[in-house]
């Protein structure tokens, strides 16, 4: 081997172990973001961060209080497993004490460790204790938590989302969670079966609100999704039911409506699975004509049979399917508010709908304690 073959072997061994390096630093700090790697690096820092507390309250009382050690123990909850957070919490007991020695009896000065700073600072380590065994029993760190949250709402939302309908079609959807949540027991799922030529929807109301019925909701929307178009269309509430009575949950029902539409002839079918009747508006009267359809609660009992209705949409009519926080209140009954859902509706007609949803919801059900969601299928005149 010459001279620079044995310069090029150790040049690159240095750049392969420089590789390994950055991939490895790049790994840690991936695995330490997403909640799966080692905490000592954090425990490291708090324990550093502890003695430089307890230094500076010792040197500028007035500035650094005694009950600052708060802070790192508040990180620890948050960062820390269960036995190194009690690691921290013993160092952070010794900076107590040794604060209390060196300063002397708490009552010859202001600036001194009371009884209340110990209880405050007992107080959050036994909240921030409590909070890191939560998180240990789950599973899933708080840097974490929040993604999961936000990647569970996002797809909720993307598995709502209707397909594109061809030339002479629109549709407009609208869903809007009880109180103000970002998640919802209402939800949508649709698709575009038979070569595009049927569009296959269904709405459905879980039982609950909220964040109540969010996690089923989420189950059931990708199970729903799964079977929608794998199915013909009678089979599939039968097969929905079927898979919410496995489930086996204490409230476990759900309503959903089933519409399977010919793009071609407008012509539709409505099963039902307890859902509230659709409305269908005739461009040709004007009139606004109750669809329901005949079929028992989703997740009830075994053998359930789901009879369709059958219509027909023509240029310029309008099919409008909706959940029951839209038109049911404790001061009225669905009656009434049908009726009132239907009059805001007909302000709609000249403009064709365009933004209707958001707008009907704001209208008839803005400040109501439960999920709603509204959806149209329109036909251009």
């Amino acid at each position: 081997m010459t001279r620079g073959q044995g310069t090029d072997t150790l040049t690159a061994r240095m750049h392969k172990g420089l590789h390994r390096a950055r991939v490895g630093v790049r790994k840690a700090g991936v695995d330490y973001f997403r909640g799966e790697g080692s905490d000592r690096f954090a425990l490291a820092v708090l324990l550093i961060a502890i003695p430089a507390i307890a230094a500076g309250t010792l040197r500028w009382p007035e500035w650094i209080a005694p009950t600052a050690l708060v802070l790192p123990v508040i990180a620890g909850g948050l960062l820390l497993r269960p036995a190194n957070l009690l690691v921290l919490y013993g160092a952070s007991a010794a900076a107590l004490v040794v604060e209390a020695a060196l300063f002397g009896p708490y009552d010859e000065g202001p600036e001194r460790i009371t009884p209340g700073t110990v209880l405050v600072v007992a107080a959050v380590g036994f909240f921030g204790l409590l909070i890191a065994q939560f998180r240990s029993r789950v599973g899933v760190p708080w840097r974490r938590g929040g993604t999961m949250l936000f990647d569970l709402r996002e797809r909720i939302r993307v598995q709502s989302k209707l397909p594109n309908l061809p030339e002479g079609w629109h549709h407009e959807m609208a869903l809007r969670p009880a109180g103000g949540q970002s998640f919802s027991g209402d939800f949508v799922v649709a698709s575009r079966t038979h070569g595009g030529q049927i569009l296959e929807v269904v709405l459905t109301d879980v039982s609950g609100k909220g964040m109540d019925a969010a996690s089923r909701a989420l189950l059931l929307s990708g199970a729903f999704g799964g079977l929608l178009g794998s199915l013909p269309p009678h089979g599939f509430l039968p097969a929905a039911n079927g898979y919410l009575l496995r489930q086996d949950w204490d409230e476990g029902f759900a309503t959903s409506i089933h519409l399977v539409l010919d793009l071609e002839s407008g012509d539709y079918e409505l099963l039902s699975a307890g859902h509230l009747p659709a409305l269908q508006l005739s461009a040709g009267s004007g009139r606004w004509e109750e669809k329901p359809g005949e079929g028992p609660l989703l997740g009830v009992y075994d053998g359930a049979q789901f009879d369709p209705v059958k219509g027909r949409l023509r240029p310029g009519d309008v099919l409008m399917l909706f959940t029951d926080g839209l038109v049911e209140a404790a001061d009225r009954d669905i009656a009434e508010g049908i009726d009132r859902l239907t009059g805001e509706a007909d302000r709609y007609v000249s403009s064709g709908f365009a933004g209707a949803a958001w707008h009907l919801i704001e209208a008839v059900a803005k400040d109501v304690n439960d999920d709603r969601a509204l959806l149209l299928i329109c036909r251009d005149a």
